[in-house]
């Protein structure tokens, strides 16, 4: 799916249309997939143009992940949070095991429910969400909007193609736990999440969204993980040297896939900007519609390597051992971010969040935030403390 040049902006209530929660599109768009697939055999050197609107790309940009041939249909999906007998299933990572996918030990199928991380309901946060006197959408549930585009942050389980899975996925229960509330889960695209949360359509949105200064300007967020990217490259090819790429050095004369819109793309647009003053040969940037072209065009030689959320890459280089890790950099290079739950400015909802994942890091209760990133690889990304509403990226010009 492209988007058009004169889509609305997502982030303005004004304009544009959320995806619905009865009936949510079959394709979710990321703002990785903005961009037409160059042809076959000949990516196109990257070229300064955007499908985004200024704005919406300050909205967009950070977190957005390329989206896999993963989901098909529509689907609505209310998950219920009172325990083990809940409704929604979940992979588990088990190291050394062979799960579902493979090897890997991830196990992506529906039959996984029991295993998803859970927790009481917490009384401070419980009181706190009464004394704010926010409402939710739905009485008794808290309605979350999350991306099901990309393993491990969000897919739907290849058994059933309707339970979601992933670590935002986990999250959401998680908050709805602690809350004292039912999970209501909202798959939505990723351009539709910033209109449905900031006009009260859902409470909630956990899937990858990373702080910036434009995001703050209309939501509220409490962080629960580090923003990181990855460069993968095919597993035996020369770029397999055991390389690491943390600065414009390193993509100078690569032909690189990264999606439009993102922090990814800022990042090596800045780059590319440092090798064009030096006067070494710049990166090209190539744009695809969804994981599975990337992977084919990296396969096949077309482009070196791909550049874009470290999860998603880690979790495809496991399942596959196709692609190799060959750098980490700070999502907000040179600067870290963070990734939160984010809901509507000023609408009392934020703190109780803050105060059920703050209890959740806590070993007396188990440390449920642990295992949730331990089962789906994402240890690295472990925040140390929970904050609402950190300095966030800078605005872009």
């Amino acid at each position: 799916m492209t988007t058009p040049h004169n889509s609305p902006d997502p982030s303005d209530p004004r304009t544009g249309a959320t995806g619905s929660s009865a009936t949510p599109p079959a394709s979710p768009a990321s703002p990785q997939n903005s961009r037409r697939e160059s042809p076959p055999g000949n990516p196109a050197p990257r070229t300064r143009r955007s499908r985004f609107s200024g704005r919406q790309r300050a909205v967009l940009a950070g977190g957005g992940v390329i989206v896999a041939a993963l989901v098909a249909g529509a689907v609505t999906v209310a998950v219920n949070s009172g325990g083990a007998d809940s409704t929604a299933a979940e992979p588990t990572l088990a190291s050394g095991s062979t799960g579902a996918a493979g090897s890997s030990g991830f196990d992506i199928s529906s039959r996984n429910a029991a295993e998803r991380p859970r927790t009481d309901a917490v009384p401070d946060a419980v009181e706190q969400l009464r004394a704010s006197g926010f409402t939710p959408v739905n009485p008794g549930k808290l309605t979350v909007a999350s991306n099901l585009g990309a393993a491990p942050l969000g897919i739907l389980a290849e058994d059933d193609n309707t339970t979601p899975l992933g670590s935002e996925v986990d999250f959401a229960q998680l908050i709805a736990d602690g809350l004292g509330l039912e999970l209501n889960l909202v798959p939505v695209s990723w351009a539709d999440w910033p209109l449905g949360v900031s006009s009260g359509k859902y409470d909630l949105v956990t899937s990858n969204v990373t702080v910036t200064e434009e995001r703050l300007d209309i939501f509220d967020i409490a962080t629960y993980r580090q923003d990181l990217l990855g460069f993968y490259v095919k597993s035996g090819s020369e770029l397999d040297d055991g390389r690491q790429i943390t600065d414009s050095g390193g993509i100078s004369g690569l032909t690189i896939a990264v999606g439009s819109g993102t922090n990814q793309e800022e990042v090596l647009l800045r780059w590319n900007e440092e090798l064009k003053s030096d006067g070494r040969p710049e990166a090209h940037l190539v744009y695809y519609d969804d994981t599975a072209a990337a992977q084919l065009a990296l396969a096949s030689g077309r482009i070196d390597a791909t550049f874009g959320p470290n999860a998603q890459g880690a979790y495809s280089s496991s399942n596959t051992g196709e692609t190799v890790l060959a750098g980490i950099v700070p999502g907000g290079w040179p600067r870290s971010a963070d990734i939160g739950a984010a809901t509507k400015k000023g609408n009392g909802l934020i703190e109780p969040v803050a105060t059920v994942l703050r209890a959740a890091q806590s070993d007396a209760n188990g440390n449920p935030y642990r295992k949730i990133l331990d089962r789906w690889g994402l240890a690295n990304e472990a925040v140390s403390e929970v904050n609402v509403n950190p300095p966030g990226l800078p605005r872009t010009a």
